[in-house]
């Protein structure tokens, strides 16, 4: 189904791609650790492979699909990557505790 010359083939490749922006940003959310992104994404997408193998009954051969898949893979690791070390960069406030007049 995956195909850049039909137009359900382009639309399944734009819901992997955009998948992919949602998982970075669930990344974000539950890993909020920069150096773990790469490894959580790699994960999730071998267990996609590991299902699709499953459903499927034969390992996934097609061009396309390992095209889409190693595409999304980056773009989920870099974009989830960029948006937890833009968290971890914050400055730590140190005046939190409420000042008392004694």
């Amino acid at each position: 189904i995956l195909g850049f010359s039909t137009a359900p083939g382009r639309l399944s490749m734009m819901a992997f791609v955009l998948n992919a922006l949602t998982c970075a940003l669930g990344l974000l959310y539950f890993i909020r650790r920069g150096k773990q992104c790469l490894d959580f994404t790699v994960t999730v997408h071998f267990f996609h492979l590991l299902g699709c193998w499953i459903y499927n009954s034969h390992f996934p051969s097609t061009l396309t699909w390992w095209l889409v898949h190693i595409v999304c893979t980056a773009l989920m690791a870099a974009i989830g990557e960029y948006l937890c070390m833009r968290i971890e960069l914050r400055e730590i406030p140190l005046n939190s505790a409420p000042k008392s007049n004694v």
